[in-house]
Formats: structure tokens, C-alpha cells, sequence
């Protein structure tokens, strides 16, 4: 593991897929609207798995090697770098952009550097799970894993979405995880949504200048058809999770009575495992109604702890961002294991307001876990739609991760839902093997 001593220098794109360094400026990271230089010691190699984006219509800033003074690169496109999960970035690319540059797509820009022929970001490890790691992806396995699934389960139409849209077309890790037979299962239930959330990645307007990332799922599967292929999965698979929820649907809660039936039929077979639903929170009615008949862990998703923050963004349609709090606290009434999928922006994640937010909805909820997810969207479009053009004063996002971790000791850190046995047992519980 390489260890930098100094600051990487910025790399550029010539826009025809070929990236160089310029040696004379450093890079530089961006918080909010804000361009900062980054402390040596936030920069870590870039993990396998990340790539490099050129960003069309938008150039680099750095900071000049020779006057210490920022400028930008004129020499191509800005570089950002998209980062595996289980990490966490610490500053996005930092860019001048020009008028008439496109709408980056839904993935997360960190700042990104080359320095002695590596490539650097500022990012933290924030899980040891290693159930996405690239390395543990067998295409040939995966392969033979997708036509068993599809020879087992011939007329599942979950099972066939799963496989042959999720996996095989999107290489989704849940879904290619589940052909190979291991770990956290997907669950997609709900084909409609009751947010309309800005960054949504399986349905954006026609006249949006984004598109969505992948289909979303065009059925309402049965709970038959949902305990046909999960009862085996929670049945042989390590440290095996269900999960209701998905990118490729809109909002599971909506198709709660399924969920329900599932689940009911679901512990008639098996006790193993734990199930989860990975939702936006807004019926606490339903997620009580679940909690009752076994689930075991909620993740409710948000971009913010403060409400005019998350309305802004999610757009909800007849539920507020304190139905998100109270179906929290139902669960964890129930004894349910509870995570809020964050999204970090830093500049706003990281900003004094935020952190105050932060800890109260802590506080309150009496939150298990933090999973510290990176936004995918672009910065400048996403803070124009929410109407933010000043994102007050911001302590970073490392400090504010060491502030929430020393005041909240028990409130645990990561990337993905933990399987039972890292909920009862000991939660570091590393399942590399």
C-alpha cells in the first residue's frame, strides 16, 4: 500500500477515453460549491474495482505546484473517480463548469489523483464486508449459477428478472450474488414508488436530461413466487439475508401485504437468516404490520436528517419525513436491527446543520447503524434542484464521522445490511472466509 507524502497531481481527459497527469498543479477537492486542498493523509490508493470518468464541458481545478495559488487545468475534461462499495468518499472532483456542459450521469464523483504511477482518491474504508469486493466475482461461476436459478425455478418471474436483467444485463453484485449462491439474496417487490426522488436510478421523466440507470421492474410478484427461490437461499447460503427492496423498483412498502404473506410462509420453512427491507420509511403502519410477523432489520434511505433537506429531494407523495423517524422507532420497538442508508454529499452531509440534524435523529430512533453510502448524481444539478447555493459552514467528512462515532459509541459504521449473525453475535465478524 502506497503512502503519499505529498499531494497526487490532477489528472485530465483528452475526451477521446485517454487520461494524463499534469504535473504542475495538485489536486483538489470539492465540498459543496467549494474547492479545498486535501490533508495527505485522506488519500488512499484507489481500491480495485473503482474507475476513472472523464467529465465532459468542465474543467479541473488544481493547485499550482510552483505559486500554491488555484487555477484550472486547460489542457481537457475534468477526471473524477468512482469508488467500490464498503468505501467512502471524503471530497468530490472540483470543476469550473461550462455553459453548455451535459448532465453527468447517476454515479458518485470523488477527486481523484496520480502520483508514482498510482492513482490515488480521498476515501476512507468504511466496511471489512467484503460481499461486493470485485476480486470474489466468478463471471464463469456466475454463469453457471444464473442458468441453475433459471432451470430450478422455470416459470418465477422474479427469479427471471433477477437473473436476466439484474445480473446478467446491469451485473448488479446483489443479483450476481445470488447466482453464486452467498450471502444477501434481492428481494424487488414494488413496480411504483411513492417519492419521486430527483436521483432516482430506475425512473426518470422523459423530459429530464438524466437517464435512469436501469429498468425498473414492470410486475407484482407473488408471495408464492418470492418464498419459492428465498426459503432455499436462507436455507444454504453463508450467512444468508433476504431483501426487500431494491435498486430496480420503486418503494416495497407499497406491496406490504405481500411482503407480510411472504414473510409468514417464509419462517413456516425456515428460521434461518435474517430479512430486511430496504426502504424509504413512509408507512410506519406497514413496517409495524411486518415487524410483527419477523422482520428482522430495516434500512430506511435519506439524504438528509433535516426535513426541508429531504423534501427537496425525495419529493414525497402523502407521507412526511417524520414517518421515516417513527417507522425507525417501531422497529426498533420490535428489537429490529435499524439502518439509515446515508447519503454522503460532502459539503452537506458534513455541515454543521447536518451533524445537529444528524444527532437528534439519532438520538431519537435509537439507530443501530449508519451505512455511509456515496451520492450518485451530479453535484451541480443536484444542489440546483434542491435549491441550495449556500451550504453554510462544514467541519469535513472525516471529523464528522469521528465526532457521530465518539458521542454515539454504540452506533455502528458500514456499507451493507449485517446478516444475523454479525446483528446477535460479534459485528465485526469478518465473513472474508
Amino acid at each position: 500500500m502506497s503512502i503519499l507524502n505529498e499531494s497526487p497531481y490532477l489528472m485530465y481527459s483528452d475526451g477521446n477515453g485517454n487520461i494524463f497527469e499534469d504535473t504542475s498543479l495538485y489536486v483538489v477537492g470539492r465540498s459543496g460549491w467549494d474547492a479545498f486542498p486535501i490533508a495527505v493523509e485522506d488519500w488512499i490508493e484507489l481500491p480495485e474495482g473503482g474507475q476513472l470518468y472523464e467529465l465532459p464541458g468542465r474543467r479541473g481545478i488544481g493547485i499550482d505546484v510552483e505559486t500554491g495559488d488555484m487555477r484550472l487545468c486547460e489542457k481537457g475534461w475534468a477526471v473524477a473517480a468512482f469508488i467500490p462499495p464498503a468505501h467512502t468518499g471524503l471530497y468530490m472532483a472540483a470543476y469550473e463548469t461550462l455553459p453548455d456542459a451535459p448532465t453527468l450521469p447517476l454515479f458518485c464523483y470523488t477527486a481523484a489523483g496520480w502520483f508514482n504511477d498510482q492513482l490515488f482518491v480521498p476515501a476512507v474504508r468504511i466496511e471489512i464486508d467484503i460481499r461486493q469486493e470485485a476480486a470474489g466475482y466468478d463471471d464463469d461461476q456466475i454463469e453457471k449459477g444464473h442458468d441453475h436459478l433459471l432451470a430450478a425455478f422455470p416459470h418465477n418471474r422474479l427469479v427471471k428478472h433477477l437473473m436476466e436483467n439484474c445480473c446478467m444485463t446491469y451485473t448488479c453484485p446483489a443479483a450476481r450474488n445470488l447466482a453464486l449462491g452467498r450471502w444477501e439474496c434481492p428481494v424487488p417487490v414494488s413496480p411504483a414508488c411513492n417519492a419521486n426522488c430527483i436521483g432516482c436510478i430506475s425512473f426518470q421523466p422523459e423530459e429530464e436530461t438524466i437517464f435512469s440507470t436501469q429498468d425498473r421492474l414492470t410486475f407484482k410478484p407473488t408471495a408464492e413466487e418470492i418464498v419459492e427461490f428465498t426459503v432455499p437461499h436462507l436455507e444454504s447460503a453463508p450467512f444468508p439475508i433476504i431483501s426487500y427492496g431494491q435498486g430496480c423498483e420503486g418503494e416495497p412498502l407499497l406491496m406490504w401485504e405481500t411482503i407480510k404473506a411472504s414473510i409468514i410462509e417464509i419462517r413456516k420453512h425456515t428460521q434461518k437468516g435474517s430479512i430486511n427491507i430496504n426502504t424509504n420509511g413512509s408507512k410506519p403502519d406497514a413496517v409495524k404490520a411486518l415487524c410483527e410477523v419477523g422482520l428482522n432489520s430495516i434500512r430506511v434511505s435519506t439524504n438528509s436528517a433535516r426535513k426541508e433537506i429531504y423534501t427537496a429531494y425525495y419529493k414525497p407523495n402523502n407521507y412526511v419525513f417524520e414517518d421515516l423517524t417513527e417507522s425507525l422507532k417501531i422497529a426498533r420497538s420490535y428489537g429490529a436491527w435499524t439502518s439509515i442508508n446515508y447519503f454522503v454529499f460532502p459539503g452537506m452531509t458534513d455541515s454543521i446543520e447536518e451533524y445537529e440534524a444528524l444527532r437528534k435523529l439519532i438520538r431519537e430512533t435509537d439507530l443501530c447503524m449508519i451505512q455511509w453510502r456515496n451520492f450518485n448524481i451530479d453535484p451541480d444539478w443536484y444542489l440546483e434542484k434542491i435549491d441550495v447555493h449556500d451550504t453554510g459552514e462544514c467541519m469535513g467528512v472525516k471529523q464528522l464521522m469521528e465526532l457521530i462515532r465518539e458521542e454515539f459509541p454504540n452506533l455502528k459504521f458500514g456499507y451493507f445490511n449485517p446478516s444475523m449473525e454479525r446483528i446477535k453475535g460479534d459485528y465485526y465478524q469478518d465473513f472474508a472466509h
